[in-house]
């Protein structure tokens, strides 16, 4: 046996089903299931979440905790701790620097708000916003929102990116709620507007993440998971001006790709 042979043979870091680390997806499962929690959450909790046993969930808390990640409150639960507040700084300061010039350029031509968003597993976060200088009206969209996939823009057109069988895989175990009167929460309606999406180029959200509210989506060619979309009161973004939107936006897109200047 080769000295690489017997070093992965000798390997006692357990692959998980992904190909990934094991422990490292439980341990990010662990800081997931205590960022939903909202507040302090206890071992029992996270072990009946999880589906683990306490005893590696106790294991893989008190590494968390002895590195920073995790603090132990005085009632013996766990919360977040300090050490993710420099991590999530640090990543909002290298998307910022990357996609804020587009997004303010995007957001001048098209005159309404431009957004970046990113799929997470089943939920689309905005991860970078330029609100338009001509308009100040406030919608749902704000840095940090995490949302369902099938009722947004950016959602519908980074789900089009996927296989009509792993699309249905995701929203039939995310689930289809009805944000408003217009969601679509059929899977094969669902799956026929993906086709759509995938022949048109661009997605549109027509009210069903918020009424009277429109917004024109795009995938960023070759940065993974990630969408640019524009988003106004439908008064202003009609559905005929939504073919020049898409203009924009597949513009800003390849800007953000990194393929113009």
């Amino acid at each position: 046996m080769s000295s690489d042979e017997h070093a992965v043979a000798s390997d006692p870091v357990k692959v998980a089903p992904s190909g990934g680390v094991q422990s490292l997806e439980r341990a990010f499962d662990v800081l997931e299931l205590m960022a939903a929690a909202g507040g302090e959450i206890a071992v029992s909790r996270l072990a009946a979440e999880s589906g683990l046993p306490v005893p590696t969930i106790h294991r893989i808390v008190r590494t968390l905790v002895a590195n920073g990640y995790v603090l132990q409150m005085p009632s013996r639960r766990y919360t977040l701790g300090p050490r993710l507040i420099g991590l999530g700084a640090s990543a909002a300061q290298t998307v910022e620097a990357w996609a804020s010039p587009h997004l303010r350029a995007l957001a001048e031509a098209a005159g309404e708000t431009a957004n970046l968003a990113m799929l997470d597993v089943d939920q689309v976060v905005y991860v970078a916003q330029a609100a338009s200088t001509r308009h100040t009206v406030r919608m749902f969209t704000e840095v940090g929102r995490r949302v369902h996939a099938h009722s947004t823009g950016v959602g519908k057109v980074l789900l089009a990116q996927l296989p009509d069988d792993e699309v249905r895989e995701v929203v039939v175990t995310a689930g289809m709620p009805a944000t408003t009167e217009h969601t679509i929460t059929d899977v094969d309606q669902f799956l026929a507007e993906m086709r759509l999406v995938r022949e048109q180029g661009y997605a549109v959200d027509d009210g069903e993440q918020e009424l009277g509210v429109r917004c024109v989506a795009v995938a960023v060619p070759g940065v993974l998971s990630s969408a640019v979309s524009v988003s106004g009161p439908a008064s202003r973004v009609t559905a005929e001006a939504v073919p020049a939107l898409a203009v924009l936006l597949h513009g800003a897109a390849e800007s953000l790709a990194g393929r113009r200047s």
